[in-house]
């Protein structure tokens, strides 16, 4: 039995297709990943998994529920940690996790237990009865997080958990994760745009670009698909050098990127100096030439042509809102 389980899951947004035919088996225990950019259709697939939103047409069960048939039972299975903050900063943190217990209905017997275990977990116990208001940003993260676990939920959504921490604050958090999927046992769907958090905590991910899954796996399954090293090369004259090597046998393919190629090709450090050289015989300057093992940010290039894009990303969904929008309007 899979724990979440979509069957061409579709939602529109008038004109606007946000989700176009998902299909995910999720198991328990288990952290996925929805790896893409914002607007890819990875937080509108969460709210219709968490019943804030009704699919336009397919399938979707959490924790055996349908989501349409079910929704008080499926409210009750989850956990879900927002992408904006949804903490009251007037309250204190305890307070916080008090008043999220009892509109759960947890027992009171149980429920100052729960809230000092999931404190102790974030390490936010010494700093409960403090307004919010006096939280640091990473602080916060980890208290929404906490709260999240007080109903003792067997599915947790985090709706790009770690966005806007800095990469010690966002580590921590990692670890928090981790440790609680293990000690826990919940079934975690993550949703990010960060390829090393993909890759540090996901046991699979979904490559989600313009609302379809282009392809899932582990993390180590993905980037053995491509087969191969990759030459990331920094020029200006993208074109040319593209037309020069793609003919070459011992190379796969070969994808522009904002400042120059990244090239997939066999046995890297035999080919590397092949490559430099027919730069330099085609009179094409290279800033920089670097041979990797292929990443998770080479696969997302590889399965869509892009790469993610912070601007990029935030111009997305600021597109998809106003599409969205007129279609309501019409």
């Amino acid at each position: 039995m899979y724990t979440v389980e979509t069957h061409n899951l579709v939602k529109k947004f008038g004109d606007v297709v946000a989700v176009n035919g998902v299909d995910i088996k999720v198991k328990p225990s288990e952290i996925f990943g929805l790896l893409g950019p914002n607007g890819a259709g990875r937080t509108t697939t969460i709210h219709i998994l968490s019943c804030m939103l009704k699919p336009t047409s397919g399938e979707a069960y959490v924790n055996g529920y349908d989501v349409m048939k079910h929704p008080d039972q499926v409210r009750k299975s989850i956990g879900i940690v927002f992408q904006d903050p949804a903490l009251d900063d007037r309250l204190t943190g305890r307070e916080n996790m008090e008043i999220h217990g009892m509109l759960y209905n947890v027992p009171r017997k149980v429920l100052k237990p729960r809230i000092d275990a999931a404190l102790e977990l974030v390490e936010l116990k010494d700093r409960s009865n403090y307004l919010v208001r006096t939280y640091s940003g990473g602080m916060r993260r980890r208290l929404e997080i906490a709260r999240s676990l007080i109903h003792t939920p067997k599915i947790l959504f985090l709706d790009e958990p770690t966005i806007g921490l800095d990469p010690q604050t966002r580590e921590r958090i990692w670890e928090y994760i981790e440790e609680m999927a293990k000690e826990e046992e919940i079934t975690i769907i993550l949703t990010t745009h960060y390829m090393e958090e993909a890759d540090k905590l996901c046991d699979r991910v979904a490559i989600i670009d313009f609302g379809e899954i282009k392809a899932e796996g582990t993390p180590e399954e993905l980037k053995k698909q491509l087969g191969g090293d990759v030459i990331t090369v920094k020029t200006k004259k993208v074109k040319e050098l593209n037309n020069a090597v793609s003919g070459f046998e011992f190379v796969k393919s070969v994808k522009g990127t904002s400042d120059g190629l990244k090239i997939t090709l066999m046995n890297g450090e035999e080919h590397i100096t092949d490559v430099a050289c027919t730069a330099r015989d085609n009179g094409i300057s290279v800033e920089s030439l670097v041979l990797h093992e292929p990443t998770l940010n080479d696969v997302f290039l590889h399965y869509t042509g892009r790469e993610i894009r912070e601007e990029e990303a935030s111009g997305s969904m600021l597109a998809m809102r106003m599409r969205a929008s007129m279609g309501r309007r019409r």
